[in-house]
């Protein structure tokens, strides 16, 4: 089974798994290897972890796979060729042991210390105590708190909608949710007894204010109770009082009186969450560290319209006929998150600026990413939506597992490694050469699509013959790789050569 290509093709060998929760298989299987897990991970990337816990190859071999049968898809994943895969492929060929404990993923936020870079991000996930403590015992480093504030939230429902693709899966999530609909005192409360139970745990309290006097006495009240640093929210699109949410994050006057005077309220590290609804984010990012913050946080969700019913001609959420421009959140923003990143990671005038990542990330390696582009740390809450708390063990084992094998003593060491390759703009890449494809016919079933792709899409280099098999004319082709993202078995790949035209 080659599952192992690629995470298109990992994920659609398992795309009828539902990565149930309690999975009935992992209750059943005679030898306790508890496959829901083993699937789990490799649906996040981190198959070498799973496969690293598995037992000695062949233990599969007899087996009749009772963990199908209990499947609520029963019959509908191969979970015994997947696993069988996974200790067959995989195992016998881990280059170093697993790592046996996750020092390599201690650092901090702001000089606040951290057991690993994972946060919650200011959302529904990390609104109340149960839910936080909850996170806690699963794993994750800290909570940024739902964004508190002093005046009333009233919620519409529903709130949610969402992009699919071909399989069901969240690409892409819309939300018009506003603030923490909590009290003041109640979250105060929450704070202190988080702090009593999980000192060892990091509480930002996210805040928002409507003018100096709130911005400096909210902050000041959650240091007052627990909160380990303040996350100033200037970037929520959904609050659409002027002077709230984006309209901070646009302008940097506001950005940097506003952070200036929660300044004045604390003493403890201040974080400017700021909105990707602009051109350039440096220069909210700089008004911010004049006014005394310490870091920055990036990105909050875009402003987006979603799934417009043909119909009945009413975006999505529908609630009572109307909709809203909301935020856009999910795996699909994580492009535009990472090039407001590098952006800031590679502004000298940031450069003793704490970077903490958000957009899109669901696996170890979208946090990785984030990391070489300069971020120190990551929050979540999207995938976490989807997901569960439960995310946190594919997110620290594949990391903690990367570090060692690449030689990394610390997650400290691969902070901002892939700036020097990345330049804002397109002039700087040499134009002389092009990279071929290369195809692999033994895969290949002739479906055509590299042929229409190229044809209409590209340079007229492919074609089939009578046989359904693919002619490549390398002197056509320009070496632009659409064959490569277009074909369904992942056939065409690039031939790693360069060649001067």
């Amino acid at each position: 089974m080659e599952m192992y290509l690629g995470g298109r093709l990992k994920r659609k060998v398992m795309q009828n798994c539902v990565l149930c929760g309690n999975a009935p298989c992992d209750e059943v299987c005679p030898r306790g290897i508890k496959p829901g897990k083993q699937l789990r991970s490799l649906w996040f990337d981190n198959e070498i972890f799973a496969a690293a816990n598995l037992p000695n190859t062949g233990f599969c071999v007899d087996c009749p796979a009772p963990c199908e049968k209990a499947c609520i898809k029963s019959g509908q994943v191969p979970i015994k060729e997947i696993v069988s895969c996974m200790a067959q492929e995989i195992r016998p060929n881990l280059d170093i042991p697993m790592p046996k404990d996750e020092m390599a993923l201690q650092t901090d936020l702001c000089g606040v210390k951290l057991e690993n870079p994972f946060l919650l991000a200011s959302s529904v996930v990390s609104s109340t105590y149960d839910m936080c403590a909850r996170a806690f015992e699963a794993g994750w480093a800290g909570v940024v708190f739902k964004t508190i504030c002093s005046f009333d939230i009233h919620e519409a429902s529903p709130r949610f909608s969402a992009v699919r693709d071909v399989n069901g899966t969240i690409m892409g999530f819309k939300n018009v949710e506003q603030l923490s609909d909590h009290c003041i005192p109640e979250i105060m409360e929450t704070f202190r007894n988080l702090k009593e139970e999980y000192p060892d745990k990091v509480i930002v309290a996210s805040i928002m204010g409507r003018n100096e006097k709130e911005w400096e006495e909210l902050a000041h009240l959650c240091q007052e109770n627990g909160a380990d640093a303040i996350e100033l929210n200037f970037s929520c699109p959904n609050m659409t009082e002027e002077g709230l949410g984006a309209d901070v994050g646009q302008n940097p006057e506001l950005v940097e009186r506003y952070t200036a005077a929660a300044r004045r309220g604390v003493s403890i590290p201040l974080m400017a969450k700021l909105t990707p609804n602009v051109a350039y984010m440096s220069p909210a990012a700089e008004a911010a560290k004049r006014g005394g913050a310490n870091g920055v946080s990036a990105i909050n969700t875009i402003k987006s319209i979603m799934g417009v019913n043909i119909h009945t001609f009413v975006s999505s959420p529908d609630v009572k006929g109307r909709s809203a421009v909301g935020g856009y959140s999910g795996n699909a923003v994580k492009p535009i998150a990472l090039r407001f990143i590098a952006e800031m990671g590679q502004n000298p005038n940031l450069t003793d600026m704490h970077i903490s990542g958000i957009g899109g990330i669901e696996t170890w390696q979208d946090a990785l990413e984030f990391m070489l582009m300069g971020a120190s740390t990551v929050q979540v809450s999207t995938a976490v939506m989807q997901y569960g708390y439960r995310i946190i063990d594919d997110l620290k084992s594949g990391l903690n597992y990367y570090l060692q094998e690449k030689g990394f003593a610390s997650v400290k060491e691969v902070i901002g490694l892939g700036l020097d390759s990345v330049s804002v703009t397109t002039d700087v890449l040499e134009r002389d050469t092009v990279v071929l494809p290369k195809f692999d016919r033994k895969k290949c079933i002739g479906c055509g699509r590299c042929e229409i792709s190229c044809s209409d899409g590209g340079h007229q280099a492919i074609h089939l013959d009578e046989i359904r098999r693919p002619i490549f004319n390398a002197k056509k082709c320009v070496g632009c790789h659409l064959c490569t993202l277009v074909c369904p078995t992942d056939s065409i790949r690039s031939s790693g050569k360069r060649i001067k035209r």
